[in-house]
Protein backbone atom coordinates (compact mmCIF):
# COMPACT_ATOMS: atom_id res chain seq x y z
CA UNK A 1 0.00 0.00 0.00
CA UNK A 2 1.41 3.37 -1.06
CA UNK A 3 1.74 6.18 1.50
CA UNK A 4 -0.98 8.80 1.32
CA UNK A 5 -0.31 12.16 -0.26
CA UNK A 6 -0.68 13.89 3.12
CA UNK A 7 1.86 11.56 4.75
CA UNK A 8 4.46 12.16 2.06
CA UNK A 9 3.87 15.91 1.90
CA UNK A 10 4.29 16.22 5.67
CA UNK A 11 7.78 14.68 5.42
CA UNK A 12 9.03 17.30 2.94
CA UNK A 13 11.31 19.97 4.42
CA UNK A 14 9.87 23.32 3.22
CA UNK A 15 13.34 24.87 3.53
CA UNK A 16 14.77 22.41 1.00
CA UNK A 17 12.11 22.55 -1.70
CA UNK A 18 13.80 23.07 -5.10
CA UNK A 19 13.14 26.45 -6.65
CA UNK A 20 12.84 24.94 -10.12
CA UNK A 21 11.55 21.49 -11.08
CA UNK A 22 11.50 20.28 -14.69
CA UNK A 23 9.34 17.39 -15.87
CA UNK A 24 9.46 15.19 -18.98
CA UNK A 25 5.86 13.95 -19.26
CA UNK A 26 6.44 10.62 -20.97
CA UNK A 27 4.27 7.56 -21.56
CA UNK A 28 0.91 8.82 -22.85
CA UNK A 29 1.08 6.66 -25.97
CA UNK A 30 2.10 3.48 -24.16
CA UNK A 31 -0.59 4.06 -21.52
CA UNK A 32 -3.24 4.31 -24.24
CA UNK A 33 -1.90 1.27 -26.11
CA UNK A 34 -2.10 -0.84 -22.95
CA UNK A 35 -5.77 0.06 -22.77
CA UNK A 36 -6.40 -0.64 -26.44
CA UNK A 37 -6.89 2.99 -27.37
CA UNK A 38 -5.23 5.58 -29.60
CA UNK A 39 -2.31 7.76 -28.55
CA UNK A 40 -4.68 10.73 -28.52
CA UNK A 41 -6.66 9.01 -25.76
CA UNK A 42 -3.44 8.88 -23.74
CA UNK A 43 -2.73 12.57 -24.24
CA UNK A 44 -6.24 13.47 -23.06
CA UNK A 45 -5.81 11.41 -19.93
CA UNK A 46 -2.43 13.00 -19.27
CA UNK A 47 -4.14 16.33 -18.52
CA UNK A 48 -5.10 15.19 -15.00
CA UNK A 49 -1.44 14.37 -14.29
CA UNK A 50 -0.52 17.90 -15.38
CA UNK A 51 -3.20 19.35 -13.11
CA UNK A 52 -2.04 17.37 -10.08
CA UNK A 53 1.63 18.13 -10.71
CA UNK A 54 0.99 21.87 -11.00
CA UNK A 55 -1.09 21.84 -7.81
CA UNK A 56 1.51 19.83 -5.89
CA UNK A 57 4.37 22.08 -6.98
CA UNK A 58 2.50 25.28 -6.15
CA UNK A 59 1.37 23.97 -2.74
CA UNK A 60 4.96 23.11 -1.79
CA UNK A 61 6.38 26.48 -2.83
CA UNK A 62 8.21 25.52 -6.02
CA UNK A 63 8.91 28.80 -7.84
CA UNK A 64 9.36 27.44 -11.38
CA UNK A 65 7.80 24.32 -12.89
CA UNK A 66 8.84 23.55 -16.47
CA UNK A 67 6.86 20.93 -18.38
CA UNK A 68 8.21 19.41 -21.59
CA UNK A 69 4.92 19.60 -23.48
CA UNK A 70 5.95 19.39 -27.15
CA UNK A 71 9.42 18.96 -28.63
CA UNK A 72 10.66 20.10 -32.04
CA UNK A 73 10.90 16.40 -32.92
CA UNK A 74 7.20 15.92 -32.13
CA UNK A 75 6.33 17.78 -35.35
CA UNK A 76 7.34 14.54 -37.11
CA UNK A 77 4.48 12.62 -35.51
CA UNK A 78 1.32 11.80 -37.52
CA UNK A 79 -0.57 14.96 -38.50
CA UNK A 80 -3.72 13.81 -36.69
CA UNK A 81 -1.85 13.38 -33.42
CA UNK A 82 -0.14 16.77 -33.74
CA UNK A 83 -3.47 18.44 -34.49
CA UNK A 84 -5.07 16.73 -31.49
CA UNK A 85 -2.22 17.84 -29.23
CA UNK A 86 -2.63 21.45 -30.35
CA UNK A 87 -6.39 21.31 -29.75
CA UNK A 88 -5.85 19.72 -26.35
CA UNK A 89 -3.37 22.45 -25.42
CA UNK A 90 -5.86 25.20 -26.26
CA UNK A 91 -8.64 23.41 -24.42
CA UNK A 92 -6.50 22.91 -21.31
CA UNK A 93 -5.43 26.55 -21.21
CA UNK A 94 -9.05 27.66 -21.41
CA UNK A 95 -10.21 25.24 -18.72
CA UNK A 96 -7.39 26.01 -16.29
CA UNK A 97 -7.25 29.80 -16.64
CA UNK A 98 -9.50 30.53 -13.64
CA UNK A 99 -7.39 28.23 -11.47
CA UNK A 100 -4.16 29.85 -12.66
CA UNK A 101 -5.52 33.28 -11.75
CA UNK A 102 -6.94 32.13 -8.41
CA UNK A 103 -3.59 30.61 -7.42
CA UNK A 104 -1.52 33.51 -8.78
CA UNK A 105 0.33 31.21 -11.21
CA UNK A 106 2.10 32.94 -14.08
CA UNK A 107 2.25 31.17 -17.45
CA UNK A 108 5.42 31.33 -19.56
CA UNK A 109 6.72 29.45 -22.59
CA UNK A 110 10.09 28.48 -24.01
CA UNK A 111 10.68 27.15 -27.50
CA UNK A 112 10.06 28.05 -31.12
CA UNK A 113 6.50 29.20 -30.53
CA UNK A 114 6.43 30.92 -33.94
CA UNK A 115 6.17 27.41 -35.39
CA UNK A 116 2.85 26.84 -33.59
CA UNK A 117 -0.45 27.27 -35.46
CA UNK A 118 -1.77 30.85 -35.40
CA UNK A 119 -4.78 30.02 -33.22
CA UNK A 120 -2.62 28.25 -30.64
CA UNK A 121 -0.06 31.04 -30.60
CA UNK A 122 -2.81 33.63 -30.15
CA UNK A 123 -4.38 31.71 -27.25
CA UNK A 124 -0.99 31.30 -25.60
CA UNK A 125 -0.15 35.00 -25.91
CA UNK A 126 -3.49 35.94 -24.39
CA UNK A 127 -2.96 33.55 -21.47
CA UNK A 128 0.60 34.77 -20.89
CA UNK A 129 -0.60 38.37 -20.90
CA UNK A 130 -3.53 37.66 -18.57
CA UNK A 131 -1.30 35.95 -15.99
CA UNK A 132 1.66 38.33 -16.36
CA UNK A 133 1.03 40.15 -13.07
CA UNK A 134 0.61 36.96 -11.02
CA UNK A 135 3.19 36.65 -8.25
CA UNK A 136 3.04 32.91 -7.53
CA UNK A 137 4.71 29.97 -9.24
CA UNK A 138 5.91 30.30 -12.83
CA UNK A 139 4.49 27.52 -14.98
CA UNK A 140 6.78 27.20 -18.00
CA UNK A 141 5.55 25.22 -21.00
CA UNK A 142 8.32 23.96 -23.30
CA UNK A 143 6.56 24.02 -26.68
CA UNK A 144 8.23 23.29 -30.00
CA UNK A 145 11.36 23.13 -27.89
CA UNK A 146 14.61 21.24 -27.99
CA UNK A 147 17.86 22.00 -26.21
CA UNK A 148 19.90 21.81 -29.42
CA UNK A 149 17.53 24.32 -31.04
CA UNK A 150 17.93 26.57 -27.99
CA UNK A 151 21.73 26.37 -27.99
CA UNK A 152 21.87 27.05 -31.73
CA UNK A 153 19.63 30.10 -31.24
CA UNK A 154 21.88 31.36 -28.45
CA UNK A 155 25.03 30.84 -30.55
CA UNK A 156 23.43 32.67 -33.47
CA UNK A 157 22.42 35.63 -31.31
CA UNK A 158 25.88 35.87 -29.74
CA UNK A 159 27.59 35.64 -33.13
CA UNK A 160 25.34 38.36 -34.53
CA UNK A 161 26.15 40.73 -31.66
CA UNK A 162 29.85 40.02 -32.08
CA UNK A 163 29.67 40.72 -35.83
CA UNK A 164 27.94 44.03 -35.10
CA UNK A 165 30.60 45.05 -32.62
CA UNK A 166 28.16 44.87 -29.71
CA UNK A 167 29.98 42.01 -28.00
CA UNK A 168 33.68 41.25 -27.62
CA UNK A 169 34.22 37.55 -28.56
CA UNK A 170 37.03 37.38 -25.99
CA UNK A 171 34.51 38.17 -23.26
CA UNK A 172 32.02 35.44 -24.12
CA UNK A 173 31.68 33.18 -21.08
CA UNK A 174 29.08 30.97 -19.39
CA UNK A 175 27.07 33.97 -18.25
CA UNK A 176 26.93 35.26 -21.83
CA UNK A 177 25.48 31.96 -23.01
CA UNK A 178 22.96 31.84 -20.14
CA UNK A 179 21.76 35.36 -20.97
CA UNK A 180 20.88 34.20 -24.50
CA UNK A 181 19.07 31.00 -23.57
CA UNK A 182 15.29 30.71 -23.63
CA UNK A 183 15.42 30.38 -19.84
CA UNK A 184 17.36 33.62 -19.28
CA UNK A 185 16.44 35.03 -15.87
CA UNK A 186 15.25 31.68 -14.50
CA UNK A 187 17.20 29.56 -12.00
CA UNK A 188 18.46 26.24 -13.34
CA UNK A 189 16.32 23.23 -12.37
CA UNK A 190 17.55 21.48 -9.25
CA UNK A 191 15.38 18.46 -10.01
CA UNK A 192 14.26 16.85 -13.26
CA UNK A 193 11.55 14.18 -13.18
CA UNK A 194 10.86 11.83 -16.07
CA UNK A 195 8.03 9.32 -16.11
CA UNK A 196 7.56 6.02 -18.01
CA UNK A 197 10.77 4.35 -16.85
CA UNK A 198 12.91 5.82 -19.64
CA UNK A 199 16.29 7.03 -18.38
CA UNK A 200 17.41 9.81 -20.68
CA UNK A 201 16.90 13.58 -20.98
CA UNK A 202 15.77 13.58 -24.63
CA UNK A 203 17.15 16.92 -25.77
CA UNK A 204 15.60 18.77 -22.82
CA UNK A 205 17.38 21.67 -21.07
CA UNK A 206 20.83 20.20 -21.73
CA UNK A 207 22.69 23.30 -20.48
CA UNK A 208 20.40 23.94 -17.52
CA UNK A 209 20.40 20.34 -16.24
CA UNK A 210 24.19 20.27 -15.78
CA UNK A 211 23.92 19.86 -12.00
CA UNK A 212 20.27 18.84 -11.62
CA UNK A 213 19.26 15.75 -9.71
CA UNK A 214 17.47 13.28 -11.99
CA UNK A 215 14.45 11.26 -10.87
CA UNK A 216 13.17 8.49 -13.15
CA UNK A 217 9.67 7.26 -12.30
CA UNK A 218 8.37 3.98 -13.71
CA UNK A 219 4.74 5.13 -13.89
CA UNK A 220 3.41 6.23 -17.26
CA UNK A 221 2.46 9.91 -17.31
CA UNK A 222 -1.36 9.56 -17.12
CA UNK A 223 -0.92 7.61 -13.85
CA UNK A 224 1.36 10.24 -12.24
CA UNK A 225 -0.23 11.88 -9.18
CA UNK A 226 0.59 14.28 -6.34
CA UNK A 227 2.05 11.53 -4.17
CA UNK A 228 4.50 10.67 -6.97
CA UNK A 229 5.64 14.29 -7.12
CA UNK A 230 5.98 14.32 -3.33
CA UNK A 231 7.99 11.09 -3.43
CA UNK A 232 10.37 12.57 -6.02
CA UNK A 233 10.93 15.64 -3.84
CA UNK A 234 11.55 13.50 -0.76
CA UNK A 235 14.12 11.47 -2.68
CA UNK A 236 15.73 14.72 -3.89
CA UNK A 237 15.96 16.03 -0.33
CA UNK A 238 17.78 12.89 0.72
CA UNK A 239 20.57 13.37 -1.79
CA UNK A 240 23.86 15.18 -1.24
CA UNK A 241 24.39 17.87 -3.87
CA UNK A 242 28.14 18.44 -4.17
CA UNK A 243 28.55 20.51 -7.37
CA UNK A 244 32.00 18.99 -7.95
CA UNK A 245 33.12 19.33 -4.31
CA UNK A 246 33.78 16.53 -1.82
CA UNK A 247 31.49 15.74 1.10
CA UNK A 248 34.19 17.04 3.45
CA UNK A 249 34.34 20.37 1.62
CA UNK A 250 30.58 20.73 1.87
CA UNK A 251 30.71 20.08 5.61
CA UNK A 252 33.29 22.85 6.05
CA UNK A 253 31.13 25.28 4.06
CA UNK A 254 28.01 24.45 6.09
Amino acid sequence: MEPSTDTLASQIDPQKVPRHVAVIMDGNGRWAKKKGNSRIFGHKNGVEAVRQTVEAAAELGVRYLTLYAFSTENWNRPALEVSALMSLLMEAIGQEMDKLMRNQIRLLTIGDTEALPDNVRSKLRAAIEKTSANQGMRLVLALSYSARWELAQAARAIALKASQGLLDPERVDQRTVEEHLATAGMPDPELMIRTSGERRVSNFLLWQLAYAELAFVDKLWPDFRKEDFHAALLDYQGRERRFGLTSEQLEKKA
